[in-house]
């Protein structure tokens, strides 16, 4: 299957009559960028495969994309906790980038140009990013979802203590991979989606790639997969597949506002209606103030607040509408990021300051922060609430 490697990241692998160079880079390593471009450039290849999918490619091509970024659209398409997660897992990459001085998928870039430069034509390999962490989204539960999204914030102040060595000696285990890696002892479904699912996906696109001398330049935690699965066939259909919405969370998310709404009325009916307006009152001040605790610990406008405390207590018992989509939604309103909010955020992502300055990022922290107040709230009310009956 594979020849003895010329370079400790460089393997050789053959699929037919195709001879594939693989290259495996740290994706902020200058000496992978350095051995990327020359091995194209010696190589002459006629295809070079690349790590990146679609979006991603035009994000490295345009750096203006940040531009088109619709933030009251990713409010109402409830993907804010996503995106959130996606520029907290950028930032840790970037940090590590600036602290070398370089660009994080400057390997990816120097590969494409020098494609460019030799003739050779660009293939890209990856899976959609967005259909990656979907899939990992979907995958995953509501509390899962938040351990992650702390972890990632923790990981922030890793990013600090790696030095230049410490990236080199990650060649064998990409940087981005091993933190993902680690996280993946804690949430196997990450380990399972990000990096198993497109181990198998990589090593599939690059087999199809046209041309008879291919350079495929991935990151070095893909490198042991890839040649893994070198010799299966896999179908990337399922793999590029959205699942629905889990069945039994759909369930819970309608059954527990009709369990509240039961408990009030058992309370009016049995209890009288002072027990039902205690129950209320219960319920109205753990849901406010908690989602507007979590709105101000989001530097939300005052605004913003006032709605998150106001809004609460009908969203919970609403299973179509959260209380931080409506908090976000008055905070894009109140805040409305301008264009300099936009094009700073790759460099406001690099702290954790930076996330809570940006108005961009600061309505993504008051959709999250809301949301989970307010989920608190009502898991704080119901035990309140049954005391009283």
């Amino acid at each position: 299957m594979s020849a003895e490697p010329s370079h400790e990241m460089i393997h050789e692998l053959t699929a037919e009559d195709k001879k594939i160079i693989l290259i495996g880079t740290a994706h902020v390593s200058r000496e992978s960028v350095a051995l990327v471009e020359s091995v194209i450039d010696d190589e002459k290849p006629d295809t070079v495969c690349v790590e990146l999918c679609e979006s991603r490619y035009q994000s490295l091509r345009s750096r203006d994309q940040w531009l088109n970024t619709d933030i009251v659209k990713v409010i109402k398409e409830k993907k804010a906790f996503l995106l959130l997660s996606h520029l907290l897992l950028a930032s840790f990459q970037k940090r590590i980038a600036r602290r070398l001085d370089i660009k994080p998928g400057e390997e990816m870039i120097r590969a494409i140009e020098a494609a460019d430069r030799v003739g050779a034509q660009i293939h890209l390999a990856d899976r959609d990013v967005r259909v990656t962490l979907s899939r990992t989204w979907r995958a995953m539960g509501v509390w899962d979802k938040l351990k992650l999204l702390f972890q990632l914030i923790l990981s922030m102040g890793e990013a600090d203590d790696i030095s230049a060595e410490d990236v080199e000696k990650m060649k064998q285990e990409d940087v981005l991979t091993a933190v993902l890696a680690d996280m993946g002892k804690s949430f196997p479904v990450i380990s399972r989606i990000i990096i198993d699912e497109r181990d198998q996906y990589l090593s599939q696109r690059i087999r199809q790639a046209p041309g008879n001398k291919i350079v495929a330049v991935v990151g070095a935690g893909h490198v042991e997969g890839i040649k893994k699965y070198w010799d299966v066939k896999t179908d990337l259909a399922p793999l590029e597949e959205i699942p629905p919405a889990s069945k039994a969370l759909g369930l819970i998310k309608w059954l527990l506002p009709l369990l509240i709404v039961g408990i009030f009325g058992f309370g009016f009916f049995y209890g009288g209606a002072k027990t039902g307006k205690d129950m209320l009152t219960w319920w109205v001040l753990a849901n406010g103030i908690l989602a507007g605790l979590g709105a101000l610990l989001a530097l939300g406008h005052p605004l913003t607040i006032l709605t998150s405390v106001l809004a609460a207590p009908l969203t919970s018992l609403n299973p179509l509408i959260a209380a931080g989509w409506v908090s976000g939604l008055v905070e894009a309103v109140s805040r409305k990021p301008k264009v300099k909010d936009i094009e700073s955020l790759q460099t406001d992502i690099l702290s954790i300051k930076g996330f809570w300055r940006n108005k961009v990022t600061r309505i993504l922290l008051v959709v999250v922060f809301t949301n989970l107040g307010s989920s608190i709230g009502t898991f704080v009310a119901l035990p309140l609430m049954m005391r009283l009956i």
